[in-house]
């Protein structure tokens, strides 16, 4: 909601799924805009990188998401990220989840159906937010599938599972592509308990090294040239759809962050 207000890589790659692959140790940020402190960090391993060739990495995300006055956050909706040609993505000849197989499937029927398509898993917590109640907090697995694609259009399915105030499945739909020499995402969260949840921390982990024939191949690695990678939101979408008092209806931030890596000599 203010100018020049960065959003921290890892708050963005959540959405993203694994899209970057930042600092080379576990390293957070706190930010804030409007009543929102969103502290979020995470690395990678291995955490030295050739300066030249692309090398398979893992990549661990945390965040967590508050108010300055302990009101109810308001709901993470849409993230448009982008970041530099030193990382990339592949999902050529894995196995693809639809959708559609994750609908109204708990976590453990979406892994049964969909596992050979996992990218990731994590944890998360959600606040749930009605009227004249006190805020309930659930806790959900995190699961990354991979949606289909190739080296230069993607889609992943983040899934997880709530149980208050009844059982539902949210299915984030999340479009990578490529951007230039870069990477540009679209990450859209689903409207959670009917405009009364939000996100209120999460962590996970994504990566994936898989065989297509004898060749192998690796979801995602990185080259770290310069000792930095440099990751571009021009906008982080918040809605307040809980409509907490004195909260303005939407909250977006804009910005840029550059994160240290380190180059093998």
């Amino acid at each position: 909601m203010r100018r020049n207000l960065m959003l921290a890589l890892a708050l963005a790659a959540v959405l993203s799924l694994g899209v970057t692959a930042i600092a080379s140790a576990l390293t957070s940020n706190t930010f804030r805009a409007g009543n929102l402190i969103v502290t979020a960090g995470g690395g990678t391993s291995p955490s030295t990188l050739s300066r030249t060739k692309y090398t398979p990495v893992n990549t661990t995300i945390f965040g967590k998401i508050k108010t300055s006055d302990g009101t109810h956050p308001s709901a993470m909706r849409e993230v448009v990220f982008d970041i530099d040609k030193d990382v990339k993505l592949d999902v050529r000849g894995y196995p693809v989840c639809k959708a559609g197989q994750l609908t109204a499937r708990p976590t453990s029927a979406a892994r049964r159906v969909c596992g050979k398509t996992t990218l990731g898993t994590g944890i998360a917590h959600a606040q749930i937010a009605f009227p004249e109640q006190a805020p309930i907090k659930v806790t959900s697995p995190i699961t990354i599938f991979n949606g289909g694609g190739n080296a230069r259009k993607m889609k992943l399915l983040i899934h997880t599972f709530l149980t208050v105030p009844v059982p539902a499945a949210i299915v984030t739909q999340v479009t990578i592509q490529k951007k230039g020499t870069g990477i540009h995402s679209i990450a859209k969260v689903p409207v959670i308990a009917g405009g009364s949840g939000s996100v209120l921390d999460f962590r996970f982990k994504v990566g994936k090294t898989y065989k297509v024939g004898k060749q192998k191949r690796y979801y995602s690695s990185a080259k770290c040239p310069d000792g930095k990678f440099i990751a571009r939101v021009p906008k982080a979408l918040f809605k307040n759809e809980a409509r907490v008092p004195g909260v303005a209806a939407q909250t977006v931030i804009k910005g840029s962050i550059a994160v240290p890596c380190k180059s093998k000599r």
